[in-house]
């Protein structure tokens, strides 16, 4: 009878352990269950200690003792519109801004909305046209929106009533959009004054930029085409002005931003008094930026506060931040004593110190501490594989780190500044949210979630430094060992990389930076290898600049620390190695492929860029200056010079509206192939842009995988 019941406990161990033994899929990359679930909309309440979130389409409040009172339904909600002029059910709880204690706005398009806890009442705020496009609200809830190109305003109480700010046509004159192609920390075109009073927006003038002709293939009939405009390097830029709208005046006044035509304009930013205007100015040769000051009322230049210079580049990112209680000091973050900093200037342009400083990188802002003497950051300090949140005495510059756990964190400072609400994931922790007293101290755990892998066979993980070949530098890397590893077998590779600037593939967070394809390919008994090279994001100036004026060389000299590091194990099967990348990544795929033919076996370009004449100004310019300027940089880091040099085999994917990277670098990379006699594979889609999302990423996932398993 013992012999039975320990028969059939180990039988019913074996059948548990392989109940839990799921294997991977690729659909799995888009499986919800292995993305985490954070709390929804956890922010602080206007000026209390007490947080909100949304659960179950409830808005529910917590003070810090984690007594929790339930505020509003989504039904209760839905039922207050009815009663307003636009009365259009809401089907999930919307996204609110905390006013006062009882008060919140959201949007319910096309109006702006007020709700009141106390008096449970829904009122209408403002209004805007249906169709409107990046609108922008003011704390005074005046909307600024795009239609078109042209810029309007609904501003109260006469919200009903339409107001064109300036007229564009949606193709050479663009109004209230972002320019400059989204570079130098730009991301939007109009911005609010602190009172309301004005809005500063961006005027696009692109007439002289070359028309790039795309076609769309989704029609029914025949497909059709369509003009964007592409300013390739070398090429002509677009001239972009910025105007100030007075509401009271209804008129509209140009800063007097001066020549050159081309130029940038970027982190702009209003005086809190809303009387002066200040844009940092960048030249087209961007080496040289000027913090201008500008009169908001007349547009007229007032002075140059500061400039900054570098013989590679300066890369402007960050606007002004004032002081709260001090309106004549402002912060402001540069990279010139080669890591982002913050520096306390006066308004007249005189530093007045450097308030954070070292080998590490000030990422964001937070915000200021209640009483104004404290200011909250988020930053390297501890690792370039990690940020964490700090409290820096604006007196002093004493720093008090807010997040003790290692990781990855998105922190939220309490008005008051006693309190965090951290959310966070590291290797071991798929995701946590914790409240934390001022000093990093976790009060509670508001939200942990379990190991999704837990049922599956999850491959391990490594986080591992090598050196540049000097030795002088570390390289920072991530390896996944294929599912069920075995040291005495030999594994085929899948090398994974990017390389570009602003960006950072390995990280201490959840697997390591990894995404779900990665962990698909390890369970089908690959090694999954990647490595940051010198001129990706994280590590100052000085490691982003090792690349300039020579894109592509350094970075391989540096991935191929990470080659030989593989190459060296003794489970890894050298003569079956695969490379995938995707746009920086897919120009250094090709560039390995033809620079240093052998190595792989076979390899995937996603949207390469392979001539950077043909990318747009601002980005390559900063890293290459111009052709004319550096044709034998250009001419060296151009693919369509080494294509005769292809080994192995290379599939090339793009989509046929990519307006990133436009279909002219695969097409000009395959016609040199074709005159070179030297076969490759090619796979376009049709339906998407630079990238390839959705429910076809799925089949792009699959066609890659189906590519390795055939060649390799």
């Amino acid at each position: 009878m013992k012999k039975i019941t320990l028969f059939s406990f180990l039988l019913l161990a074996q059948i548990a352990l392989l109940a839990q033994a799921k294997q991977l899929r690729v659909e799995d990359y888009a499986n919800p269950a292995f993305r985490p679930k954070p709390m929804q909309q956890l922010q602080w309440k206007a000026d209390a200690d007490v947080f909100t979130f949304v659960e179950n389409n409830t808005l529910m409040q917590s003070d810090i003792s984690g007594a929790k009172t339930t505020l509003l339904t989504l039904e209760e909600l839905n039922t207050s519109l009815k009663a307003t002029e636009n009365p259009e059910a809401l089907k999930g709880f919307p996204a609110i801004t905390w006013k006062d204690d009882t008060h919140f706005t959201f949007v319910n398009n096309p109006s702006l909305m007020s709700y009141d806890l106390a008096a449970k009442k829904a009122t209408i705020l403002n209004w805007w046209d249906a169709d409107a496009e990046h609108s922008d609200i003011s704390a005074q809830h005046h909307v600024a929106y795009v239609k078109k190109g042209t810029l309007y305003m609904a501003f109260m109480p006469n919200a009903k009533k339409l107001n064109v700010v300036e007229k564009g046509d949606g193709q050479n004159i663009v109004c209230g959009m972002s320019v400059h192609r989204d570079e130098f920390g730009i991301h939007k075109g109009t911005f609010w004054s602190p009172k309301g009073n004005r809005l500063a927006f961006y005027r696009m003038d692109q007439s002289m930029v070359t028309d790039y002709p795309m076609a769309d293939y989704r029609p029914a009939t025949a497909a059709t085409s369509k003009l964007i405009k592409y300013p390739m390097a070398g090429a002509k830029s677009h001239h972009v002005t910025v105007g100030i709208y007075d509401i009271k005046k209804k008129k509209v006044k140009y800063l007097q931003t001066g020549e050159p035509a081309e130029q940038y304009l970027t982190n702009i930013t209003w005086s809190p008094d809303e009387s002066t205007i200040y844009i940092q100015v960048l030249n087209r040769d961007q080496n040289h930026a000027k913090l201008n000051a500008y009169d908001a009322k007349s547009g007229k230049f007032l002075k140059t506060l500061f400039e900054e210079k570098h013989d590679k580049y300066v890369e402007p990112l960050h606007e002004l931040t004032f002081l709260p209680n001090n309106p004549s000091q402002f912060i402001y973050q540069s990279q010139k004593d080669g890591f982002n900093h913050l520096y306390i200037y006066n308004i007249d342009g005189t530093l007045l110190k450097q308030l954070t400083q070292g080998a590490w990188i000030v990422e964001d802002i937070l915000g200021f501490s209640k009483d104004g003497k404290q200011i909250f950051i988020t930053g390297t300090k501890e690792s370039p594989l990690q940020n964490n949140s700090y409290n820096v005495s604006l007196e002093t510059g004493e720093i008090t780190r807010l997040t003790n756990e290692s990781g990855v964190h998105f922190t939220k400072v309490a008005t008051s500044g006693n309190y965090t609400l951290d959310m966070y994931s590291n290797q071991n922790t798929f995701y946590k949210a914790t409240l934390n007293d001022a000093k990093g101290k976790t009060i509670s755990t508001l939200n942990q979630q379990n190991d999704p892998f837990s049922t599956y066979e999850k491959p391990e993980i490594l986080l591992m430094t090598l050196k540049t070949a000097d030795g002088g530098t570390d390289l920072h890397a991530r390896l996944i060992k294929p599912t069920n590893f075995d040291p005495n077998k030999k594994y085929p590779v899948m090398f994974y990389l990017y390389g570009g600037p602003h960006a950072q593939m390995v990280q201490d967070r959840w697997l390591g930076g990894a995404d779900m394809f990665m962990l698909y390919m390890a369970s089908q008994g690959y090694v999954v290898f990647t490595i940051d090279n010198r001129g990706s994001g994280n590590r100052g100036r000085e490691f982003e600049q090792a690349t300039f004026r020579n894109l592509g060389t350094v970075e391989i000299e540096d991935q191929m620390q990470g080659i030989n590091f593989l190459k060296s194990q003794p489970y890894v099967d050298s003569e079956r190695m695969g490379i995938f990348g995707w746009s920086f990544g897919g120009f250094m795929t090709t560039s390995i492929m033809t620079r240093k033919p052998g190595i792989f076996k076979a390899a995937v370009a996603g949207g390469p860029v392979i001539d950077w004449k043909y990318y747009e100004i601002m980005y390559t310019e900063r890293y290459m200056d111009s052709p004319e300027q550096n044709p034998e940089g250009y001419k060296n880091a151009s693919l369509l010079n080494k294509a005769q040099d292809l080994k192995g085999k290379l599939l090339i994917i793009e989509g046929l509206e990519d307006g990133t990277v436009v279909p002219q670098h695969c097409y000009s990379f395959l016609n040199e192939c074709i005159s070179k006699g030297v076969l490759l594979d090619f796979f376009p889609y049709p339906n998407h842009e630079h990238n390839v999302r959705g429910k076809d990423r799925i089949h792009m996932y699959k066609k890659i995988e189906d590519y390795f398993k055939r060649n390799l």
